[in-house]
């Protein structure tokens, strides 16, 4: 994929594919626990993966598919044509296991990874499984969906994961939070990757990034498709204007798993 900063931003190929691609590779240097890749198939196809040493969660952006996996296999998953169309449907694969998604329609998913030693049984998590929580106030209001939540009730090993929608005019990840020390229970480390999507899709949003230090002070145009790749600092997202702003979260790393976000102290009284 192409890179504005090779450190953490990830614009979107606009070119068409079909199978399996790297958005955030296992090689990038700057995670240590996540990865992020996609697959695209066009009805009646299908892809054979490994998840290698990542617990993987396929998260249906749109479409419908199969899924097998080790002596379990489920059909017709998928509810949605889109992600602002519905909640979720997820499928969870433990790490070194075979799998494979066949598109009964035409069908986008994005493949969230984190590193893992254990193996868990596989499992799915369905729309009606999904809490909505309604967060902030004023003009930060958004609608977080929590699909594997870090009370969940299956056993994974490190992931956590969920979509947050942004209306229009709107922030999230706000007033800005960041989780990378391990002080629990204030705050616990963890990496995160984001990956946007917009509605209409000629829209954007804004992203910024920034340290307590300064060492990062990043702005960046958020446009369909685009992903960011977070170790460390403050990550609050804006909607434009007219346009909604989705993003699939996801979460992992050395330290236990739990929520801890630790809000930046000169914002917090906007609690």
């Amino acid at each position: 994929m192409l890179q504005t900063n090779p450190s953490v931003f990830f614009k979107s190929s606009q070119e068409g594919f079909n199978g399996y691609q790297d958005i955030i590779s296992s090689d990038f240097e700057r995670l240590n626990y996540l990865a992020l890749g996609k697959i695209a198939l066009e009805k009646g196809k299908d892809y054979e993966g490994f998840t290698e040493e990542y617990e993987t969660v396929l998260v249906i952006l749109s479409g419908k598919a199969s899924v097998t996996c080790q002596d379990h296999q489920w059909h017709n998953l998928g509810q949605r044509n889109g992600v602002f169309e519905g909640k979720a449907t997820a499928v969870y694969l433990p790490c070194q296991a075979d799998y494979a998604v066949e598109a009964e329609a035409d069908v986008q998913i994005a493949v969230c990874k984190a590193k893992a030693e254990d193996q868990f049984e596989p499992f799915v998590v369905t729309p009606e499984d999904i809490v909505i929580n309604h967060r902030g106030k004023d003009n930060w209001t958004r609608e977080v969906h929590d699909i594997i939540p870090d009370n969940a009730e299956h056993r994974v090993q490190r992931i956590i994961l969920g979509e947050t929608y942004n209306h229009p005019g709107k922030w999230s990840s706000y007033p800005p939070h960041k989780h990378d020390r391990d002080q629990y229970p204030e705050e616990v480390k963890l990496e995160e990757v984001y990956h946007y999507q917009i509605n209409p899709e000629q829209g954007f949003g804004v992203q910024l990034h920034y340290t307590d230090d300064g060492d990062i002070d990043d702005a960046y145009t958020v446009r369909h498709g685009d992903s960011f790749a977070i170790d460390r600092g403050y990550h609050p997202v804006a909607a434009a204007g007219g346009y909604q702003v989705y993003y699939l979260w996801f979460l992992g790393g050395e330290s236990q798993r739990a929520l801890r976000p630790f809000d930046d102290p000169e914002h917090k009284w906007l609690k």
